[in-house]
């Protein structure tokens, strides 16, 4: 826990300096691929997501330790060779679980958030999911259990092998010669996340382009099918908490509104997209048909809106670069401490991404996270710690939850007005 936050501490600067850096480098070119308000989505989903790993929310079904406890046929020692045997057994087992949530209806609400974004870019590679409460897989793992990989060398590079799918999520790298036979290159990656026909499914790899070609399911770039981005049912909203859930709901709506018992039970595991044929009948839902001729999410959104946003995000990027770096001293304070803040950052990424949806449900939301800062500086005479650093911290923190509560309040009754305005002039 306290390892894996000193380590996204430089990982996250890094990671958003390159997101800008693309941002500029396609304005440059004069090709961007990043929209504002879809950048801000995918951060604040990436927010949400190493908060979640951070607090350690995922609960081990069948822990790797357990198992190379008992299956290991050798023990080996962690050396270089190790590290590499490490890295290709997560890559194997990625590859799988990767396969299984594109085509199981149940294991796709743990991936969809990943695909959401209709553009394809560095900011995209954040979008990860927040959904799997539960981890089946690490029986994928078998392999490197039955060599002994020790336990310590599997945590150490599981990070490594999840941060090096970031760099090929890109429109402005085009093929890279033999490398295209041998790593996933961002070639192989915008195929992985086309809604194209001929593109569904495929490039499920994570590093090692050879697990598609084994097992069938690699297909080239195309020149005469450009790829379009983005899920064939759309989620139409900003925000990433919503989006991790959407497919999940569909699904338990489903199983309850079927007058079928056997689809009530087996819907979960269909293939991906599945509905039972009555309920699909009577509550259908949207569907892109036509990849080329669509509209793209994009709800109106002033300057000042997009500011107000990037103000929130960047709040909440100091706000938990702060949980995690003194993850520890909060946990001493009171070990529920930091579920607590972690509450708050799931709350307000929710509060502004609704906002920037022009959901007017957002200033009760905004309200809501407000409250709940303002109590925790009530009780604790502090934040967290915080004025160990500073005294001024709380009375700041104090002053920006009546501001930012009084700013969304302004959003919303202006988008208010705006709406009212265009729907009496339709």
């Amino acid at each position: 826990m306290e390892a894996y936050g000193k380590i996204l501490l430089i990982a996250m600067p890094a990671f958003l300096l390159l997101v800008l850096f693309e941002k500029w480098y396609g304005w440059y070119k004069n090709k961007d691929t990043v929209r504002n308000m879809d950048m801000i989505s995918s951060l604040s989903s990436g927010v949400t997501n190493v908060t979640k790993e951070v607090l350690g929310l995922t609960i081990q079904i069948l822990a790797y330790g357990w198992l190379v406890q008992r299956v290991a046929l050798y023990h080996i020692q962690a050396t270089w060779l190790t590290y590499v045997v490490a890295f290709v057994a997560i890559d194997f087992a990625g590859y799988w679980i990767h396969r299984w949530s594109h085509h199981i209806n149940i294991f796709w609400n743990l991936h969809i958030i990943h695909h959401s974004s209709e553009d394809f870019n560095l900011a995209c590679a954040l979008r990860q999911s927040i959904s799997l409460l539960f981890n089946p897989f690490a029986f994928l793992l078998l392999p490197a259990a039955l060599l002994g990989v020790p336990a310590n060398v599997i945590a150490t590079v599981g990070p490594l092998q999840l941060f090096a799918q970031f760099w090929y999520h890109t429109q402005h790298i085009n093929k890279m010669g033999f490398l295209e036979n041998i790593i996933v290159t961002p070639s192989h990656h915008r195929v992985h996340h086309a809604i194209n026909k001929e593109y569904l499914d495929k490039n499920l790899s994570q590093i090692f382009i050879i697990w598609d070609k084994i097992f069938g399911t690699f297909q080239k770039e195309l020149k005469e099918a450009p790829p379009v981005y983005g899920i064939t049912r759309p989620a139409r909203t900003w925000n990433p908490i919503k989006i991790n859930f959407q497919h999940l709901w569909l699904l338990i709506k489903d199983a309850w509104r079927t007058n079928s018992w056997k689809e009530k039970f087996t819907l979960w595991f269909k293939p991906t997209g599945y509905r039972p044929p009555d309920v699909a009948a009577k509550y259908p839902v949207y569907k892109i048909e036509d990849v080329y001729h669509f509209e793209k999410y994009a709800p109106p959104a002033s300057k000042a809106l997009n500011a107000w946003s990037w103000v929130q995000l960047v709040l909440i990027l100091l706000s938990i670069s702060y949980l995690f770096g003194n993850i520890a001293a909060i946990h001493k304070l009171n070990g529920s401490y930091i579920y607590i803040y972690g509450g708050f950052v799931f709350l307000s990424v929710y509060a502004y991404t609704e906002l920037m949806d022009r959901n007017r449900y957002a200033i009760g939301w905004e309200l809501a996270k407000n409250i709940l800062g303002a109590a925790i500086i009530y009780r604790q005479g502090d934040w967290f710690g915080a004025s160990a650093y500073s005294p001024w911290i709380s009375y700041a923190l104090v002053a920006y939850f009546i501001l930012s509560t009084i700013i969304t309040a302004s959003f919303v009754y202006q988008h208010y007005k705006e709406d009212r305005k265009l729907v009496v002039s339709l």
